[in-house]
């Protein structure tokens, strides 16, 4: 084939139209980056919300109660809100359970709204007295973190649900380019280094969770199916609060009349659900206009006890004062309770201890994914720069975010466990101090991945190991309730906890010492070009100019026939041209890279 067939070729094969595989590649890409940051966050979050219960216990070490039964506890909620708040709009009671060992109340205040108008107290279920902890957020700031990303209403849960929908986008595209995926789930090859080993962990992290990541994705935007797309609702109902009182009954109440009237006994109430459900719990109390004739009390159903009772469990609702059942709902239809297994199998609340963990670690798998592919784009990118990679821009900030992201949050996490140790018990405004130490110390880490860009991987990732080992040690400097004595009593959410912490620390440490070596190794990995390569080239370049000048001679006018024959022993002006092709300059390596396709995804 000639020179310009090669080159007509090639120009048919770029005339091509890309391939259905080819588009996803790059949808896959790009919706992957420019969101991956808050994915992230979002998804070690959400990690950890799935032991929301168990952190919450972790940071508040001087609860300690005796556990009674879940109507007791229940009826014990609403005489203490009897007592102290017999004025408050509304009343909720929660039950205490195996993993939140206290009663939780809580009170709407009069002539306020909104979220600050709600006041919290936690309950002894044995005593009814007020526990008295230190103030903190515990678990529940990580719940809501995953979600509102610590944003103003609406904006966090606007951008959780932007984000979710580019999640969603990039499994499904990632899903359709990767043709031999589940293939590649067996194929893991650390010692290649580069892109082809970021490129095999992100494979085989995509997979082990698939249906999990597909299934908490698709389910996250169904809780906000609402906020994203309420033009069914607005073609319905007049306002939002109509769809609100018929969605959520128990939520509903009819205005106050403002005539004093006192409460049935709740024990009757507790009773009758029990009996209507076939002996199940009550999961919540909810009372309207506590005191006044239009007083309401709903009961619904405890949502662990199903996996469709994430959304909408089944309620009762009662005439506060007479105590008789004014409606009861089971929302059994078949888009109730599709919806509430969509949902319920999203917030995890039906599992049990393993399954809960099997929930930890695949999303903890979603985790690696999301960082895993964020790095495989500088990876990638980086090998095809070659010596021009450190003048990249792009590549120098996506680099230095992915830092900030990854490796700032495990800093910032044992930050916020260590604020809770080490503030006085008494400062006021605790639990805000305790979230400001954690975006203080975040944001710290993001400054420190743009000015030492080189170093950044390996600092931080050690700076958070060392952050998570301390966690037990100040825990049993501070308290009571350490691994010496946790451990021996049993004691799982503490010993587990500090175990956690451990294990978290060794492999903050571990990523840390990989970094380091593979910096060191590095400038080792690059070799020059070797010489017995060069060498064929050079006597293929002197065995033509010896050619030309064969047939110069040739065609000479005036020559002999003796003079066109060939030489017998090879000229010795062709002998230097072949000694000094064979030095190639040590510091050119283009050949040494793989070819432009190798990049391509397969």
């Amino acid at each position: 084939m000639t020179t310009v067939d090669h080159v007509k070729g090639n120009a048919a094969a770029e005339a091509q139209p890309e391939g259905i595989r080819q588009s996803m590649s790059w949808l896959h890409t790009w919706a992957g980056l420019l969101l991956g940051w808050v994915l992230y966050a979002m998804f070690m979050t959400g990690t950890l919300a799935f032991f929301r219960d168990e952190i919450t216990a972790y940071m508040k070490p001087e609860v300690q109660v005796q556990a009674v039964t879940s109507d007791q506890a229940m009826i014990t909620g609403v005489r203490y809100l009897q007592t102290h708040a017999p004025d408050a709009l509304r009343w909720f009671v929660m039950p205490y359970s195996d993993r939140d060992p206290v009663i939780e109340v809580s009170y709407q205040k009069p002539g306020k709204t909104g979220r600050g108008s709600f006041q919290r107290v936690q309950l002894d279920p044995a005593t009814g007295e007020a526990v008295q902890s230190r103030e903190t957020r515990g678990g529940d700031f990580f719940y809501r973190f995953h979600y509102e990303l610590e944003m103003g209403y609406p904006w966090g849960r606007w951008l959780a649900s932007i984000a979710g929908m580019f999640m969603l986008v990039a499994i499904i595209s990632g899903i359709i380019t990767h043709k031999k995926i589940f293939k590649d789930f067996f194929t893991f090859r650390p010692g290649k280094g580069g892109q082809r080993s970021w490129m095999d962990g992100h494979n085989a992290l995509s997979v082990l969770g698939l249906p999990f990541h597909l299934m908490i994705t698709f389910s996250g935007l169904m809780l906000f199916m609402i906020m994203v797309m309420p033009a069914g609702i607005y073609a319905m109902y007049e306002t939002p609060n109509q769809f609100t009182a018929d969605a959520y009954p128990s939520f509903a109440s009819k205005p106050r009349t403002n005539v004093p009237a006192p409460m049935a006994p709740i024990e009757n109430m507790i009773t009758q659900a029990n009996t209507a459900w076939g002996g199940a719990s009550v999961g919540r109390v909810t009372v309207n206009h506590p005191g006044d004739s239009a007083m309401t009390v709903s009961l619904t159903r405890l949502v662990s006890e199903r996996v469709s009772y994430g959304r909408l469990p089944p309620s009762m609702i009662f005439n506060g004062v007479t105590g008789e059942v004014t409606s009861a709902s089971e929302n059994d239809s078949a888009i109730m309770t599709t919806v509430g297994t969509i949902v319920g199998l999203h917030l995890g609340k039906f599992a049990k201890p393993w399954l809960r963990w099997l929930y930890f670690i695949v999303s903890l798998a979603g985790t690696a994914m999301v960082a895993s592919g964020l790095v495989l784009w500088v990876a990638k990118r980086r090998q095809k720069a070659g010596k021009d990679a450190a003048n990249r821009f792009s590549l120098r900030l996506v680099d230095s975010l992915n830092s900030g992201t990854i490796a700032g949050l495990l800093i910032a996490m044992p930050v916020f466990f260590l604020a809770n140790r080490l503030l006085p018990v008494d400062l006021p405004d605790h639990a805000n101090w305790e979230v400001k130490l954690f975006l203080w110390s975040w944001g710290a880490a993001f400054v420190y991945g743009f000015v030492r860009q080189r170093q950044a991987w390996r600092d931080l990732n050690a700076l958070a190991g060392l952050l998570f080992l301390s966690v037990p040690i100040v825990n049993a400097l501070t308290t009571s309730r350490h691994l010496g004595q946790s451990l021996p009593a049993q004691d799982w959410v503490m010993a587990g906890f500090d175990l956690t912490m451990i294990a978290s620390g060794i492999f903050c440490v571990w990523l840390s010492w990989k970094v380091n070596r593979h910096k060191a190794k590095a400038p080792a990995a690059v070799k020059p070009k070797a010489a017995p390569r060069a060498a064929p080239q050079a006597a293929s370049a002197a065995s033509g100019e010896a050619s030309a000048m064969a047939k110069s001679a040739a065609v000479a006018p005036g020559t002999s026939t003796a003079a066109k024959a060939p030489p017998t022993s090879p000229a010795p002006a062709v002998a230097p041209p072949v000694k000094t092709a064979t030095a190639a300059p040590p510091e050119r390596r283009d050949d040494a890279l793989p070819p432009a396709s190798a990049y391509q995804p397969r």
